[in-house]
């Protein structure tokens, strides 16, 4: 094998996402004279724009999609190689692409993502969303559609139900609630009302220590129609490409073929149980095409015993890391997420291999305020650390494990309302040694915090609550606030002052 590599770099990055290119940006800018090789299956690459550090550990930025030649012209001992990875062989340190080229490399770092886990593989009406080209069959397909059914609870399905118009929406989520990956029940609901109207009352704060939220039966389903009419103006391929950005569908008309502006109905705790064409269901002796049923091209059978007909099927059930071209003939230690196991130098347990991202999983011992979500903020966290951590190893220099990994943050927007989780914002991992304090003002802004011990451990926070400085420094230092109690968010107390 050693004897067919075209060439040898220096360091080798797989992957034109996020993680990729600012591990390359970073490889590049630190040691200039070093020949670095970044390999991506796309023509385009995912580059990091509008980047601010809005405090200590929370980081705002957009997602741009540009052209390779922008990279190459910014840093001269870069080279693009556009082409798949096919093979890694560890023992030769080299890798090969599917233009049948071999690459040498000193060091290699894997950025190769996630890819869409869907409910079905090889079925023309299931649609899963993870790249440019996938997002842009998805607006082609939602122009002449008149119902679509939307299976997940994450980001994407978040995003989706909220943006879509001229189409109905059916909701599957296995939860109790929406955005259960985010959001807590009482966040749920205060979000729920967006899917009615783009004008929510406002109210007086309601502050309290304890709150009960409504929970919608096992297999119950809540139907939301906005209509602009009368509420007024609302607000994949054989070689996936990267991964989306934050805000994927700006720039993208989803409308569907309706003229309605939204109905989205969910059907909560409950899962796709089977999926059926129009012809399989007039052969099936179980099911039977009814007048509610009505003629469409594909039925979803729900584990709540209903089944709709709709155009399509959009798949948003999350990504498993995408590690399937580097594992033959070498050996990877997984994570039980199926992620390449990763320690606190992003080095995996393959000599001179790194990884970062969405591929990866952190199995060094965690901050208590820390954890892995494969977020577009951690992907870019993990790249630039990745990048500095080679740079240092190549160079004989002691590193550290970055700030970054001792907080967990992230900024984010969901049903138009900017959104900030901070540490074990939904308490996780604390069991019932936690306390929570709400406050609430509809339609504008939701504030919870989590205290354990009487310190504060985590946070979320919707709408412009101008709060996440603040909370952000009472995680990180630790302060006794038990003798605060529910003051803490009494909405006539300026706490920012307070603890500035």
């Amino acid at each position: 094998m050693a004897d067919k590599k075209e060439k040898t770099f220096k360091f080798v990055i797989v992957g034109g996402g996020i993680a990729g290119v600012t591990c390359v940006e970073q490889l590049s800018s630190q040691i200039q004279s070093a020949d670095v090789a970044l390999i991506t299956a796309g023509p385009h690459i995912k580059a990091v724009t509008n980047y601010k550090q809005v405090s200590k550990t929370l980081e705002e930025f957009d997602v741009e999609e540009r052209p390779s030649t922008v990279l190459e012209e910014k840093f001269p001992n870069l080279t693009v190689i556009h082409s798949a990875v096919t093979a890694l062989h560890t023992q030769s340190h080299s890798v090969e692409t599917a233009d049948g080229r071999v690459f040498g490399y000193e060091k290699l770092c894997i950025c190769g993502g996630g890819r869409p886990k869907l409910l079905t593989q090889e079925n023309p009406y299931v649609l899963g969303i993870r790249d440019t080209d996938s997002a842009q069959e998805f607006q082609k397909r939602l122009s002449n559609a008149k119902r679509i059914v939307v299976v997940g609870n994450g980001g994407i399905a978040l995003e989706l139900v909220y943006e879509v118009e001229g189409c109905e929406v059916i909701w599957a989520v296995k939860d109790k609630a929406i955005g259960n990956t985010f959001f807590d029940a009482g966040a749920a609901q205060f979000l729920i009302p967006s899917l009615e109207t783009d004008k929510p009352e406002r109210a007086a704060p309601c502050k309290r220590l304890r709150y009960t939220t409504e929970q919608p039966a096992a297999g119950a389903s809540q139907t939301f129609t906005a209509d602009r009419n009368l509420r007024g103006r609302g607000s994949g391929p054989t070689e996936p490409g990267s991964a989306l950005g934050p805000d994927w569908h700006e720039g993208i008309v989803l409308q569907g073929a309706e003229q309605v502006s939204r109905r989205v109905s969910v059907e909560y705790q409950c899962e796709v149980e089977k999926i059926f064409t129009s012809e399989e269901l007039l052969n099936s002796p179980q099911q039977t095409l009814t007048p509610e049923t009505g003629t469409w091209p594909v039925y979803i059978q729900l584990t709540n015993g209903k089944t709709f007909g709709c155009d399509f099927v959009v798949s948003a059930t999350g990504v498993v890391p995408n590690t399937e071209p580097f594992l033959h003939g070498n050996n990877f230690a997984l994570a039980d997420d199926g992620g390449l196991r990763v320690d606190d130098h992003m080095m995996t347990s393959e000599s001179d291999v790194y990884a970062a991202g969405d591929v990866c999983t952190a199995c060094w011992e965690h901050s208590p305020l820390w954890q892995q979500m494969r977020l577009w903020t951690q992907a870019r966290q993990m790249g630039w650390y990745a990048g500095r951590c080679m740079a240092a190893h190549v160079l004989s220099e002691p590193i550290e494990l970055d700030f970054c990994f001792e907080l967990f943050s992230h900024i984010t927007k969901f049903f138009n309302y900017k959104v900030v989780l901070l540490g074990k914002f939904n308490g996780q991992g604390l069991g019932p040694d936690q306390e929570l304090l709400v406050r609430c003002t509809k339609g504008l802004e939701y504030v919870k915090v989590v205290l354990s011990g009487g310190r504060m451990v985590g946070a979320v926070l919707i709408g412009e609550t101008d709060l996440e400085e603040t909370f952000e420094n009472l995680i990180l230092n630790q302060m006794d606030l038990t003798s605060y109690g529910e003051e803490l968010l009494n909405p006539n107390i300026d706490i920012e002052d307070y603890f500035d």
